[in-house]
């Protein structure tokens, strides 16, 4: 399981494929990609991201919401940064205010495999945002933003979302969005060597 946002926690995934291509789950890179909000700019990370993304990465509490771990040292950021960047999934939220990177956004493959969604082209939106900017409606701002990419530029069928039944704050966002409910399930934490009941989401784009 990545060490970062995403809520990869229903274990079934059955990915559907045509001549030995993924139709399910479709694949891009966030290295070129460059979303602006009336507050925001999505972007890809950077090394020189670094001192403001253990900074809020190493509060208590922000990434346990999600299934990581705070972290420990700048070294354990630094090698998580890395990886965002050379995996190229992540964008970095970086607040127009004071110019410092405040979170995260990722699309990444989505566990959800019900039948009447059978082919449909999909990601899964996983998200995290410093403590130090909650309540601000910030992450409703970003994620909208993100929705709008995968429709009108990824031109995917749809997205999903999910959250940790003891996160209210991401529940939140979510219904803010216009996600759907779809199903309970329970997500893993490898990391933290616990088990969370989690909630899955869908929103189907309104264009296909």
């Amino acid at each position: 399981m990545p060490l970062w946002h995403c809520f990869f926690f229903f274990g079934i995934i059955n990915k559907k494929r045509q001549g030995g291509v993924d139709v399910a789950n479709v694949e891009f890179s966030i290295q070129q990609v460059l979303l602006e909000t009336e507050r925001l700019i999505l972007r890809p990370w950077t090394e020189a991201d670094l001192p403001d993304f253990y900074a809020y990465a190493r509060v208590e509490g922000v990434g346990e919401a999600a299934g990581w771990p705070h972290h420990r040292s700048m070294e354990e950021s630094r090698a998580i940064l890395q990886r965002f960047i050379a995996e190229g999934h992540v964008l970095a939220l970086v607040s127009k205010q004071d110019g410092k990177a405040i979170g995260s956004l990722g699309f990444h493959d989505s566990d959800l495999d019900a039948p009447e969604f059978a082919g449909k082209s999909k990601k899964e939106i996983g998200y995290v945002l410093s403590q130090e900017y909650w309540g601000k409606g910030l992450m409703t701002e970003a994620v909208r933003r993100a929705i709008q990419f995968c429709f009108e530029d990824l031109k995917l069928d749809m997205v999903t979302c999910s959250h940790f039944l003891e996160n209210d704050r991401s529940r939140r966002v979510i219904e803010k969005c216009g996600f759907l409910y779809h199903s309970d399930g329970i997500f893993h934490s490898k990391p933290l060597e616990k088990d969370f009941p989690a909630r899955l989401y869908f929103l189907l784009n309104p264009h296909r």
